[in-house]
């Protein structure tokens, strides 16, 4: 990996060590904390979610959204109120589902190693089609005009660090919790070498140094 990328990703996050934080669940796939959402609601979110994966959250606008959708705009207003409200929500239905998946792999069997639940947070993190890339997408993309978006992607990466963490403690007792935010830079350094211009990258190479030159020290 080269070292380019993390100087590059330590300089834009600090994140901070908070306590275990517990995941909250969503029920049928619509309920959250303060936030419901009908059928048809969420079919417009889940919508939006694919065209931002794909296009963007500034190429996107209200107008592609209600059309892909099929609702009338005043429908769309009547749900959401703003696209900077629907860019938020979409964002926190992504981080509730994704914190499901990494709940669900944290607490796998007994039979499931630390190493191998590490792997898995990986690869979940690091597929380009995966829950995590629209996250990260709106780490660059939201600061400045959709702030409440923007700390839902920072939450969960702080969330993130520390689900980190308590797997790597279990590989090795005497880990820091620098470890877990290099292996976050880590994800995320193999994300941006995915979109470059080859986007060659032998992601599960890259795991295997790190889990290598984490054992040595």
């Amino acid at each position: 990996m080269p070292r380019t990328v993390f100087t590059a990703l330590l300089c834009l996050f600090s994140p901070k060590k908070v306590s275990h934080l517990e995941t909250t669940r969503i029920y049928n796939g619509k309920t959250m904390p303060n936030l419901v959402l009908s059928t048809r609601a969420l079919q417009v979110v889940n919508k939006a979610i694919d065209l931002f994966h794909h296009r963007g959250f500034h190429t996107v606008g209200v107008d592609r959204i209600v059309q892909e959708s099929e609702i009338p705009k005043a429908t769309f207003y009547n749900y959401f109120h703003s696209k900077e409200r629907l860019v938020e929500i979409c964002l926190i239905v992504q981080k509730e589902r994704l914190k499901e998946k990494v709940v669900s792999t944290a607490e796998y069997g007994l039979e499931a190693s630390a190493m191998d639940k590490l792997k898995k947070l990986y690869f979940l993190h690091t597929d380009l089609e995966g829950l995590y890339y629209l996250l990260f997408k709106a780490i660059f993309e939201t600061k400045q005009t959709y702030p409440n978006a923007y700390q839902v992607a920072i939450k969960y990466r702080t969330w993130l660090i520390n689900e980190i963490y308590s797997q790597l403690i279990k590989l090795k007792s005497d880990v820091s919790f620098q470890d877990a935010q290099l292996f976050l830079y880590m994800i995320e350094g193999a994300i941006i070498q995915l979109l470059s211009s080859d986007g060659a990258i032998d992601r599960e190479k890259v795991l295997d140094c790190f889990l290598t030159g984490l054992n040595k020290v």
